[in-house]
C-alpha cells in the first residue's frame, strides 16, 4: 500500500530515472480504458467527468482508446486552467481529434445525462475533504445515476493519506488504481484493480529528486524558529567539525542553529560565521558535569546533532550516554558518539550516521555489496529501534521498516568533514520530517552538493565547498516535470 503523497514521490523519482510522467499517463489511460471495456460492451455510452489535474489527464488518454464507444468528456473548469502540461496536451489531443468534449464552468451547467458508464476522473490522490463545486454537484449526479462508475486511481472524495471517505464522495463500482493500492480502497464496496503502469521498483528503492517533494516551501508568514531550531553538541579536540555541521544545518533551512561546545573552542567556532550562535561551557572537552546544562538546552530545540568533533575520551562518551539517556526528542548521532548508542536506553528518536567502520563497531555486519548491506542495515535498525544511515558509495538508510538507498556522491567526498556536513543537513531536515525521510533526503542532498562541488573543484574539493550547493539542491533544483 502507498499513500498519495508517497505516490507523488515515486512518480517524480521514476521521471528522474528516465521514465517520464507522460509515459506513465499513457499507461494509466490504457488501464482505465480496459476497465471501461470490462464494464460495458462496445457501443455503450460513456461519460468521462474530468478534473483539471493529472487524474483528468489519465482519463483524456483513455478516451483515445475507446473509439468504439459513444464517449463524451466533460471538463470541470476552463481548459486554460488545467494544472499540468501533460494533462493539457492530452486535452488538446482530444480537441485535435474532434472527440466529443464539453467544458463545465459552473455546477448549474452540469448535466450527466443517462450513460451506461461514468468515468470519475475529477479528483486524484492529492485532494482531501468534502467536495466543492462543481465536483460536488457532479458527484451527486453520478451517485444518483444507474451507470456503472469507474473511478480513476481513487474515487473523488477519498483521502489517499488516511483512507477517510467524505460524505460527498463518489460511490464507485470499479476502481483502477496505479502501481499499488491506496489507503481506504480495501474498505470500499467496489472492484479494485491495481494497474502496473511501468514504474520501476528502483523508484521506491533509490532516493532521488522526488523525495525532496516532501519539503514544503517556507511559509511567507512564518516566524523565526518555525522552520527548525538545531542544537549541535560538538567540539573539543576539533573545532571545525561542529562548525561544518552548524553551517550545513543553516544552509538546509533551519532558522536557528546553536553550538554547545567547550569554552576553549568557542571563540574559534564563532569565527566560522556570524550567524552561528555559540553556547560555550567550562572545560576543554565534554564531561558528565555538563549533561544537565545540555539537556535543558536541548529541550528548547527541534533536533540535536551530537558527535561532531567531540573526540573519544571516556568522560566525553559517558556524557554522550547521559545526554542520550535523558533526551526524548530527535537526535542525529555521528562520529565518536555512535559508540554509545547500542548500550544506551533512550526515549529519543535517533538518526545514526556511521560509515562502515563505525557501523561495525556498533555491532553491524559490513560488506562491499550494497544489496547485501541493505539487508544488514535493515535488520540492525529493526533490532535497534532507530534510524540508521550507513555512509558509503551507496548510502543505505533504514528504520527497520522503510529502507532506501542513495547513489549521489563521489570519490572526492572522502575528504574530512563531509560527514559533518551530512549530520548538519540531517539535523535541519529532521526538525520538520520523519527521521527516515530526513535521513534519506539528507544523504541525497549531501551527495548531490558534493557532485556539484566536484564538477568545479575535482580533487581539490573540501567539505566547505558543499555548503554553497545545499540550498540549490534542496530548494531550487528539486522540481521535476510539470
Amino acid at each position: 500500500m502507498i499513500t498519495g503523497s508517497e505516490m507523488a514521490v515515486v512518480d517524480e523519482n521514476a521521471a528522474a530515472m528516465g521514465v517520464p510522467r507522460k509515459q506513465l499517463m499513457e499507461s494509466s489511460g490504457h488501464a482505465v480504458a480496459r476497465a471501461v471495456r470490462e464494464a460495458a460492451d462496445p457501443g455503450a455510452s460513456v461519460r468521462v467527468v474530468a478534473g483539471r489535474g493529472n487524474n483528468g489527464g489519465d482519463a483524456f488518454v483513455a478516451v483515445r482508446f475507446l473509439d468504439d464507444y459513444d464517449v463524451t468528456t466533460s471538463l470541470l473548469g476552463r481548459p486554460e486552467t488545467i494544472a499540468t502540461d501533460i494533462a493539457r496536451e492530452n486535452w488538446a489531443a482530444l480537441a485535435a481529434g474532434e472527440y466529443d468534449t464539453e467544458t463545465v464552468r459552473d455546477s448549474a451547467g452540469f448535466d450527466l445525462g443517462d450513460p451506461d458508464v461514468v468515468v470519475d476522473a475529477m479528483l486524484g490522490t492529492g485532494i482531501a475533504g468534502d467536495l466543492r463545486e462543481p465536483e460536488r454537484t457532479a458527484a451527486a449526479a453520478i451517485n444518483d445515476s444507474d451507470a456503472t462508475v469507474v473511478a480513476v486511481d481513487v474515487p473523488s472524495g477519498l483521502n489517499a493519506e488516511t483512507g477517510e471517505l467524505a460524505e460527498t464522495a463518489v460511490e464507485a463500482d470499479r476502481v483502477v488504481t496505479f502501481h499499488d493500492t491506496k489507503p481506504g480502497l480495501a474498505e470500499l464496496d467496489a472492484d479494485v484493480t491495481v494497474a502496473d503502469i511501468g514504474i520501476p521498483a528502483a523508484a521506491e528503492r533509490f532516493v532521488e529528486r522526488g523525495d525532496l517533494m516532501r519539503l514544503d516551501d517556507r511559509d511567507p508568514s512564518s516566524h523565526k524558529g518555525q522552520n527548525g531550531e538545531v542544537l549541535v553538541v560538538g567540539g573539543g579536540p576539533y573545532a571545525g567539525a561542529p562548525a561544518l555541521s552548524a553551517k550545513a544545518a543553516l544552509r538546509a533551512g533551519a532558522d536557528l542553529v546553536r553550538v554547545a561546545c567547550p569554552m576553549v573552542v568557542g571563540r574559534e567556532l564563532q569565527g566560522f560565521g556570524e550567524d552561528l550562535i555559540v553556547r560555550p561551557y567550562q572545560g576543554k572537552q565534554l564531561e558528565p558535569k555538563q549533561v544537565g546544562f545540555l539537556l535543558q538546552m536541548a529541550r528548547h530545540h527541534d533536533t540535536v546533532v551530537i558527535g561532531p568533533g567531540l573526540g573519544d575520551e571516556e568522560e566525553t562518551l559517558e556524557a554522550v550516554e547521559g545526554i542520550l539517556s535523558g533526551y526524548s526528542g530527535t537526535a542525529v548521532v555521528d562520529a565518536d558518539a555512535l559508540s554509545r548508542v547500542p548500550e544506551v536506553d533512550t526515549e529519543a528518536d535517533l538518526i545514526c550516521t556511521p560509515h562502515q567502520g563505525e557501523f561495525a563497531e556498533m555491532g553491524g555486519r559490513v560488506t562491499d555489496d550494497w544489496e547485501e548491506r541493505t539487508d544488514y542495515v535493515e535488520h540492525f535498525a529493526a533490532d535497534l529501534g532507530q534510524t540508521v544511515l550507513v555512509k558509503g558509495k551507496y548510502d543505505v538508510i533504514s528504520d527497520g521498516e522503510t529502507t532506501r538507498v542513495n547513489r549521489t556522491g563521489n570519490a572526492g567526498m572522502t575528504v574530512g568533514g563531509t560527514g559533518d556536513v551530512l549530520a548538519g543537513i540531517t539535523g535541519a531536515l529532521a526538525a520538520t520530517q520523519e527521521p527516515v525521510h530526513a535521513a534519506a533526503m539528507a544523504a541525497y542532498a549531501n551527495g548531490k552538493a558534493g557532485d556539484r562541488a566536484f564538477e568545479r573543484n575535482n580533487n581539490g574539493l573540501t567539505a566547505t565547498d558543499l555548503h554553497d550547493e545545499i540550498p540549490a539542491v534542496l530548494w531550487t533544483d528539486r522540481g521535476g516535470e510539470a
